[in-house]
């Protein structure tokens, strides 16, 4: 099995033995481990000080024995680093980058300057490590990585319900809404033009992901895609104040606002099992009443 590189870009970890936890996982499952991660370096919220959390990138990213480099945890931290990084260098290095969250600029930007595909999916902390095993997410990540020879193209059949009929094609591209959103008008955001926007989120109530959703379609993001893909939205309370407004109410007005399909039910996002999502690949998405097929072209694997 090849080698995974553990970096950490954003925040440190709370629970360090999570980390050590989804290193003998990720073990046993017979992945070799190279951990970048020094505990004892974090800064304030962050896993180290900010050159230092570069430098990170670059030592994983110019290991010739590393094959993919997955991040510790997200949190808040590449912002920071965001403009100092050299994406050239790490689009150079042919490593597979995995992630999601605050990890979502790394993607776009390898997707911007470099149009190098990359990967969104679980990461050490939050899911490769807690306390209770999530078996799908290690397996999410082999099969999209390490695809069998008869398992191509890369297919996620995945029920839903009540979704619109679908049927189009474009380049598969997103995050974290909040991180997307954040890009907006930036160096860092890529011009894709008839893709298929996918998102999640979490701690966000309806509110503040519809404002997030009106400054996509403000700034004329929305248009230029063919449909928008949404995964899980967690960790959000209501109030009595929001009178019957919740995430089916934000997302009916959307939809009255824009002419594109909305696709809900990705199980991507912050929650226990989640698949990868190889961002920046051309992808087929099918969605009838009861589910929605995302079957993937090439992209670059193990």
């Amino acid at each position: 099995m090849p080698t995974i590189a553990i970096v950490a870009p954003s925040g440190y970890a709370p629970e360090p033995a999570n980390v050590a936890r989804a290193i003998e996982r990720l073990q046993a499952r017979g992945w070799a481990v190279k951990n970048f991660v020094n505990h004892a370096h974090k800064f304030q919220r962050f896993a180290a000080d900010d050159a230092s959390r570069l430098a990170q990138l670059y030592q994983a990213a110019d290991d010739s024995e590393v094959d993919v480099i997955l991040a510790m945890r997200g949190g808040y931290g590449i912002s920071r680093i965001l403009a100092d990084i050299d994406f050239e260098r790490l689009a150079a290095s042919g490593k597979l980058f995995v992630g999601f969250s605050d990890f979502t600029p790394i993607h776009l930007g390898l997707l911007a300057k470099t149009a190098t595909i990359s990967f969104a999916g679980p990461m050490v902390c939050e899911d490769l490590g807690t306390e209770e095993c999530h078996e799908a997410s290690f397996q999410g990540l082999k099969e999209c990585l390490i695809p069998a020879p008869n398992s191509l193209p890369y297919t996620l059949n995945i029920p839903s319900l009540g979704n619109p009929a679908v049927n189009v094609s474009g380049t598969f591209w997103g995050g974290n809404l909040a991180m997307v959103a954040h890009l907006v008008g930036s160096e860092f955001i890529p011009l894709i033009e008839g893709g298929i926007l996918f998102l999640e989120d979490v701690n966000e109530m309806p509110n503040r992901v519809e404002r997030m959703l009106l400054q996509l379609h403000h700034a004329g993001i929305l248009k230029r895609q063919k449909a928008i893909v949404l995964g899980q939205f967690t960790n959000y309370r209501l109030s009595d104040y929001e009178n019957g407004y919740d995430f089916n109410a934000m997302l009916d007005f959307i939809r009255s606002k824009i002419s594109i399909p909305i696709i809900t039910g990705l199980p991507f996002g912050h929650v226990a099992n989640k698949v990868t999502l190889p961002v920046g690949a051309q992808v087929s998405l099918v969605s009838d009443a009861e589910q929605f097929t995302l079957q993937f072209g090439s992209y670059p694997h193990l």
